[in-house]
């Protein structure tokens, strides 16, 4: 996620002053992404049980979504939706429902880093009691 309200990543970098969850390592912990609207997913789910599609909402093919897999085998989705089909383009429905999933990641490894840092800070406290 390059833009964090239109912050840098060479910005937050150069700001840091302990561990942070970089863009490259967002983009690392990604091992695939997968890409469907809701219409396909609606189409898929009958085909898996060998039915036929009578109909469904035109607005299904309007939403996009991006499934990211990442190292460790969790999933992540993220969506985007336009309001007008004349307005749907399907590599800028794509973008931006991997730039909302990839910001889930981001936010996933921000509390794991979190969580990190967190037992660091108490498992010296933790030594040192069992030692008195």
């Amino acid at each position: 996620m390059s833009d964090h309200g239109n912050v840098t990543e060479a910005e937050l970098a150069s700001a840091a002053v302990a561990p942070r969850v970089t863009e490259d390592a967002a983009e690392q912990n990604i091992a695939s992404e997968h890409y469907f609207t809701a219409a396909d997913g609606v189409i898929g789910e009958a085909n898996s049980r060998s039915e036929l599609v009578e109909s469904y909402p035109s607005s299904l093919g309007l939403l996009t979504i991006c499934v990211l897999v990442l190292q460790n085998g969790f999933t992540v989705i993220g969506q985007s939706a336009c309001a007008s089909p004349l307005n749907f383009n399907k590599e800028i429905g794509q973008r931006l429902a991997r730039t909302d999933a990839k910001g889930k990641v981001w936010a996933f490894m921000g509390y794991e880093l979190r969580s990190k840092l967190q037992r660091e800070a108490t498992e010296p406290q933790a030594s040192k009691e069992e030692q008195a």
